[in-house]
């Protein structure tokens, strides 16, 4: 991995600005700039790994705190009851643009199918 911040390490220092939706210990979550859906938030843990396959295998209670977080901001959103989806594209083929690991939440509306 580069020594190079990722774009997500510049937003979580405050160097970029972002609409914080949450924040705590191990994660920092903030909107989209060019949402998906009515909701869509991307949770990111604040100690970088690639993907979410390094992220698993390095430290998977990291990786629960995402998913926490992930439901914490379903919540804050009004959207835990009429559901939402967490996604988290890895490495290119997926769509992964920025390689620091991270959840996208989306929800406020019916979701389409996966794939093509």
């Amino acid at each position: 991995m580069s020594d190079a911040e990722t774009l997500f390490e510049r937003i979580i220092a405050g160097e970029i600005p972002s609409e914080k939706v949450y924040e705590d210990a191990t994660t920092y979550a903030f909107r989209d700039i060019a949402p998906q859906a009515r909701v869509h938030v991307l949770v990111v843990p604040k100690k970088r790994y690639r993907n979410l396959a390094e992220l698993a295998a390095a430290e998977p209670r990291l990786l629960a705190d995402v998913a926490a977080t992930a439901r914490k901001v379903a919540e804050l959103e009004g959207i835990a009851e009429s559901g939402y989806r967490v996604v988290f594209n890895t490495d290119g083929d997926a769509g992964q643009t920025v390689f620091h690991v991270h959840a996208h939440v989306l929800g406020g509306e019916q979701l389409g199918h996966f794939g093509r």
